[in-house]
């Protein structure tokens, strides 16, 4: 049964003068006028769509009930006021479906085929970082050189561009790195020498 548009425009009046049972008494008597908005404004989408239109009634309900300003002039203000909440919802919708996913283009791969930069033994890994931790005491700049050039794959002029300095100081940090490691990993896997 039909709600009489004047039943609607004195609950919408009492709303917008502030009484905190309007809204409530409101949803049941404009539910279906709605959920026909609601289903006019699916049809007019592209198939695929995900949002239903119930889904919708509810989420247009959610934002033109409850964001606290509830003052329309009339029946009409009303429903004006929740097809434009149904409209910026659909919108949105559209805009998260065009996002890229987390991640954006990149492809899965699997952990197992993929080359680490650092191949090598567990106890040679866990020796380098021990002297890498102790390099990061003595030259700091050395250390983040070695992180990027070794465990990220990069040359040492980007690295170097990375750290703002030019390719030939990268060059020579990277030298000096190389062999206080080379010593430090010795000395930490107990190799004569």
């Amino acid at each position: 049964m039909e709600p009489a548009p004047e039943q609607v425009t004195q609950i919408l009046e009492a709303v917008g003068a502030g009484d905190p049972q309007a809204a409530g008494k409101l949803l049941p008597l404009v539910y279906e006028e709605l959920r026909r908005l609601a289903a006019a404004k699916m049809a007019q989408q592209p198939p695929g769509q995900t949002l239903q239109a119930t889904a919708l009634v509810h989420e247009a309900w959610l934002r033109v009930a409850g964001a606290g300003q509830e003052h329309w002039n009339s029946r009409g203000h009303f429903f004006g006021a929740a097809a434009e909440a149904m409209r910026q919802i659909l919108v949105e919708n559209a805009r998260r479906k065009r996002r890229p996913k987390h991640g954006g283009d990149l492809e899965r791969a699997d952990f197992a085929e993929v080359d680490l930069p650092c191949p090598m033994p567990d106890d040679e890994l866990l020796a380098l970082d021990a002297a890498l931790s102790k390099l990061t005491e003595v030259n700091p700049d050395a250390a983040e050189l070695v992180k990027l050039c070794f465990f990220t794959g990069l040359t040492q002029a980007e690295a170097g561009q990375q750290m703002g300095v030019s390719t030939a100081t990268a060059e020579r940090t990277w030298t000096f790195a190389r062999a206080w490691l080379f010593r430090e990993v010795r000395k930490e896997l107990n190799y004569p020498g």
